[in-house]
């Protein structure tokens, strides 16, 4: 007898085959084909509904989040299954046992970098574990989607070199010990490895972070080491990942996988038909390590995320080269600073120019829209666009934007509208998803918490797909979102509906599928904030056979596991 029965779904099954009405058993957490008139515990109908296979987010952060909530809000509730974590360089272990002051610098480098609530990470983690395999043991039995885990070269670099990691090149014997220590992680269960080079990327005393400084040397030593072990990959980010890498950086990225034998895979491939020379010069890194015994891979996102601005706090804006030393003075001297016409002139002329790179579209003041105000003299500004408003009073966009945002102390949230949201921008979208080397993902989901919302990527990307720009076949698309990241993976018997494959099932209505806008809510420990999305058209989202969502609404079930290398993952050989 079999667990449970969905009956008469409409089945997309994530290899891109034509849709077809079955119904679909579980058995012990695994996925059963049966013949008809099989019996079951229970059993629902899903005539009229389409069931895929769970999908997988290649790139997020929810280190942290699971700890506060198993949940993996909003991404479970979208029909995540399985996410990939420890990305960027970045984790909560290993952490030297005989330093506990690591664990505070680790939280306020979290926060600034990846946007976590600081009160936030020191309520809702417990920080005891010292080894990698203690985290993820710390993890485990008690969360509701599937986890994977790279480990962070900023830790590896922090347990070994101490406050040296940060500006300090390693001794032969303290990388000797940084890779036994990445081979311990690993053993332990970690994916593989991740890094970031990205000038973006500063710790809480605003230095660059301990990975930032690392030589090609150093990246090929622990990239070498990754190829010793079953089922791992690198995870890397570059400057140049944000605009278009320099021939220096290809070599690396080249190399790196091709020490590895494994895949590398990078974030975020942004796509815009008014920079029709980015997207092929980012993936000749992909043709050239094809030819290298490498393979890299751009993730990218299928939708435009909503991010909002601030000039009160840390958001994209500070990231402008230039601006953060504007933006980081105290509120009186910033505004005092912001109101001078020649800062601004100078400020205009660094977010327009070449080295501000992809964050060259954030100057298009004129085009952002007033979210919530906070003074007297800004009522009835929220909703409105700022170059409208700008026109009516005789005032330039940026000028007109800093007054608003100086009536309210600079809390004033900003929501910039995109400049790539047009029919050319779409068409090379669709075009470059087909490349072999090119994947959708890049959420971030648990990061920049109250800035950006990218986990519902998957549903307002099916919804797109089924009744907006239907840039996709549904078939693809499913397959996009689950089969493709599970096979760079190398996730074992996941991705696909398929005999003896687990049970991670997603049940949606294909009339409906969608995200709902992205709001503030303040659930975070410590009151912080966060952005939410509600699920449009999810039915039911299952995870290894469990239930744990019906209808938006997460049902308390943890059945989730911590997908270690090797034991969950399998080699994905470039060689």
């Amino acid at each position: 007898m079999l667990d449970h029965l969905i009956k008469g779904a409409t089945v997309v099954d994530g290899t891109g085959a034509p849709a077809r009405v079955a119904d679909v058993g579980i058995r012990d957490g695994r996925i059963t084909l049966p013949p008809p008139g099989a019996t079951a515990r229970t059993t629902e109908d899903a005539t009229g509904l389409v069931l895929a296979p769970g999908f997988v987010d290649p790139h997020t952060h929810y280190d942290a989040q699971l700890f506060w909530d198993p949940y993996a809000t909003p991404s479970m509730n979208h029909g995540v299954t399985t996410v990939a974590g420890g990305n960027c360089g970045f984790t909560l272990a290993p952490l030297h046992p005989d330093r506990p002051e690591d664990a505070d610098y680790t939280r306020r480098m979290m926060s600034k970098v990846e946007g976590m609530a600081l009160a936030a990470l020191e309520e809702g983690v417990d920080w005891s574990w010292s080894t990698f395999g203690e985290y993820l043991d710390a993890l485990e039995g008690r969360i509701a989607v599937n986890a994977g885990f790279m480990v962070g070269h900023c830790a590896l670099r922090r347990y070994v070199m101490g406050e040296d990691a940060v500006g300090g090149t390693p001794t032969p014997e303290q990388l000797a010990a940084m890779t036994a220590l990445l081979k311990e992680a690993m053993e332990a269960g970690a994916w593989g490895l991740s890094t970031t080079q990205s000038a973006t990327h500063s710790d809480g005393d605003g230095a660059p972070v301990a990975s930032r400084h690392a030589t090609p040397a150093e990246l090929i030593a622990l990239s070498t080491a990754v190829g010793e072990h079953e089922g791992t990959q690198i995870e890397a980010i570059l400057a140049g990942c944000l605009d278009q890498f320099s021939d220096a950086e290809i070599d690396l990225f080249v190399e790196m996988s091709a020490a590895a034998g494994r895949p590398l895979n990078w974030n975020v491939l942004t796509i815009d038909a008014a920079v029709p020379e980015r997207v092929p010069r980012q993936l000749t890194a992909s043709e050239r390590a094809r030819k290298s015994g490498g393979r890299i891979v751009a993730l990218t996102m299928p939708i435009l995320t909503p991010m909002n601005m601030s000039l009160g706090t840390f958001c994209a804006l500070n990231l402008i080269p230039g601006w953060g030393e504007i933006l980081g003075l105290p509120v009186p001297e910033r505004i005092e600073r912001l109101r001078d016409p020649d800062v601004r002139a100078e400020m205009l002329r660094r977010a327009d120019s070449k080295e501000a790179g992809v964050f060259r579209r954030l100057a298009h003041f004129g085009r952002y829209v007033v979210g919530d105000t906070y003074s007297r003299e800004n009522e009835g500004l929220t909703g409105r666009v700022v170059g409208e408003i700008a026109a009516e009073r005789g005032q330039d966009p940026f000028q007109c934007l800093v007054e608003i945002c100086a009536n309210d102390d600079l809390r004033t949230v900003l929501w910039p509208m995109p400049t790539d949201n047009d029919p050319a921008s779409w068409a090379l979208r669709a075009e470059t998803w087909q490349h072999e080397d090119v994947l959708l993902g890049g959420s971030d989901a648990g990061a920049h918490l109250d800035r950006m919302c990218g986990a519902p990527y998957t549903t307002r990307f099916l919804g797109d797909c089924l009744r907006g720009r239907r840039l996709v076949p549904l078939e693809q698309a499913v397959r996009m979102l689950s089969d493709d990241p599970a096979r760079l993976f190398g996730l074992r018997e996941r991705g696909r509906i398929a005999e003896g494959f687990h049970a991670d099932l997603v049940l949606f209505d294909p009339e409906r599928i969608d995200a709902g806008p992205a709001t503030l809510v303040h659930d975070l420990p410590g009151d912080s904030p966060r952005l939410d999305s509600r699920a449009v058209g999810i039915v039911s989202v299952r995870v290894n056979g469990v239930e744990t969502v019906r209808d938006d609404e997460v049902t308390g079930a943890v059945p989730g596991r911590v997908l270690r290398s090797g034991r969950d993952t399998r080699t994905v050989s470039t060689r």
